[in-house]
Parts: structure tokens; sequence; C-alpha cells
């Protein structure tokens, strides 16, 4: 996974084993950042590995 990469909602769901309205949740709480281009919603590889090690973080 590059960091310049942009993940579709599809991609993190499968990445995180969850469902849509989860990663949507994560969205808007905030707690996994994205942008919108157009009528689409992309995830920063960057930010879904920083939310990864944050989890990992608090799991500790």
């Amino acid at each position: 996974m590059r960091d310049d990469e942009l993940l579709t909602v599809a991609e993190v769901m499968g990445r995180l084993r969850l469902g849509r309205s989860t990663v949507y949740a994560l969205i808007r709480s905030r707690r996994l950042p994205s942008v919108t281009i157009g009528r689409c919603r992309r995830i920063p590889a960057a930010a879904l590995r920083d939310f990864i090690t944050d989890e990992m973080g608090r799991a500790a």
C-alpha cells in the first residue's frame, strides 16, 4: 500500500473486515479521514495506516 494511494470505501471495508455502515461511521466521527472527489469518497492509504496504528495503541 503506497502512502499516496487513495482507497475506496469498499477497499477499506475489505482491509478492515468491516461493513459499509461502520466505515462510514468512522468517517463521520472523523476517526478515519477521507476526501470527497466529485461524488466519490476516498480514504488516503496513509490515513488508514495511521488509524490502524492508533487502534493498536488503544488496545495495548
